[in-house]
């Protein structure tokens, strides 16, 4: 079983039964085909929809859906995932974007982001130069930058939060 969330709004289970998919606890008139052009012809229930796969992340099990010209985010939880829900442990609350801190006293040369801005993991973040060397902290999680809270040319201690992500 699968259960899917649309726009963080409606949730379905989706489950399959010999040849029939069943959403929420009832059988559903399915079929779905690839087009050349990339696109998604979908009949359900005896509608046709067009729909295209506009973005996917996989590893927060996340797409960007334009089903007939509206755009959908959908998120997807395969059944570990709803056993670790039901455990009280969640995969992307645990994932969450932690402050980036001052891992030594330094001082910091450059800021590489913006307020705003967004990250995927890896990005540069700052520049801090301690011990005479020049370490560029990066981003461990994507997200967005919520606030810089140093200045270029500021010594910094130990532990001192210098960006704030969301």
């Amino acid at each position: 079983m699968l259960q899917l969330t649309v726009n963080e709004k409606n949730t379905f289970s989706i489950d399959r039964e010999e040849n029939n998919f069943v959403i929420d606890g009832a059988k559903v008139d399915f079929d779905a085909s690839w087009q050349p052009n990339g696109l998604i012809s979908v009949l359900l229930n005896g509608k046709s929809y067009t729909a295209i796969i506009e973005n996917a992340d996989r590893a927060a099990k996340e797409a960007l859906i334009r089903v007939n010209g509206r755009k959908y985010i959908v998120t997807i939880k395969e059944p570990i995932d709803l056993l670790l829900s039901t455990m009280g442990l969640d995969m992307k609350a645990m994932k969450k974007a932690e402050p980036i801190k001052a891992p030594m006293p330094g001082m910091v040369l450059k800021v590489l982001v913006s307020p705003g801005q967004h990250i995927n993991k890896g990005d540069g973040l700052i520049i801090l130069e301690a011990m005479k060397m020049e370490n560029i902290l990066k981003a461990t999680v994507p997200g967005i930058v919520k606030s810089i809270k140093v200045d270029e040319k500021t010594a910094v201690e130990k532990g001192t939060i210098l960006i704030e992500l969301e």
